[in-house]
């Protein structure tokens, strides 16, 4: 099984910062910001240290340049979505083979993007999950509730939707990104109080299964700088979308994920 963050029930676990540039950049723009975080990844102690764990999630034309630039920096190079089937007559897919093959480690999974614009149900969802682990990729599964309501009500969505996605898929770990359909886009991510409630929900839950030993459990939903340490130790790290467009916002996170 691919490298991925530790544990979320273990005190000495790294925080987690993970990235991913949805459709917003080309591939010259891409490149440029993957050596702008290489370098930044080079230079960071608590990256190279290990206290934190960073990846990235490009588009596909520039994974392959992504890893090769961002080799040695332990920074995880991912994909922004996978076929449910490892090959064959599925024109415009990417199989889970072929993305092991050329170096990607994880890969989002059931993102409310996929599920609202690509109509992916539960089903679909579950057979990527199970894609992604059969061929060594931890997916970062995207889990959360549509609308508001109360933080044990949400949880109890959320781990149904974790149920579903991971009844059939071998053991291997799991970044749970817990993104709160409501909250994505939005001026402000949901409220600390509410996502540590969440939170510690899904990390008791993810601790107690055996098969997933080194999953964690992230927050994603217009994320950005003070939340990680708000939310203290009931999430272990946070998935950010743009703003870490600027790579000095993206250092500013980082250097809160060492302090926590």
């Amino acid at each position: 099984m691919t490298a991925s963050p530790s544990t979320a029930s273990t005190s000495t676990a790294p925080r987690v910062v993970g990235v991913s540039l949805k459709m917003y950049f080309g591939h010259a723009q891409t490149l440029d910001w993957i050596e702008q975080v290489g370098a930044l990844a080079r230079r960071h102690e608590a990256v190279v240290d290990g206290r934190v764990r960073l990846f990235v999630i490009p588009g596909y034309l520039s994974i392959a340049a992504s890893v090769a630039a961002l080799a040695g920096t332990g920074v995880l190079v991912g994909a922004q979505d996978l076929a449910s089937a490892d090959r064959g007559a599925f024109t415009g897919e990417v199989g889970g083979p072929e993305l092991a093959e050329v170096g990607v480690t994880v890969v989002e999974v059931g993102h409310a993007e996929r599920r609202s614009l690509f109509g992916e149900t539960d089903e679909v969802v579950a057979e990527k999950t199970a894609a992604a682990l059969r061929n060594g990729i931890s997916p970062v599964l995207c889990i959360g509730e549509r609308e508001r309501m109360a933080p044990e009500d949400a949880a109890a969505e959320c781990l149904r939707q974790l149920d579903s996605a991971l009844a059939d898929a071998v053991a291997g770990p799991v970044i749970v990104a817990y993104e709160p359909v409501w909250a994505i886009g939005a001026a402000e991510p949901a409220e600390p109080a509410y996502v540590r409630a969440v939170g510690a929900i899904l990390r008791t839950a993810m601790a107690g299964r055996g098969d997933r030993a080194g999953s964690s459990v992230i927050y994603g939903g217009s994320a950005g700088p003070g939340l990680l340490t708000a939310l203290g130790d009931d999430v272990d790290g946070v998935f950010l979308g743009r703003f870490a467009h600027d790579v000095a916002a993206l250092e500013a996170v980082l250097d809160e994920a060492a302090r926590a």
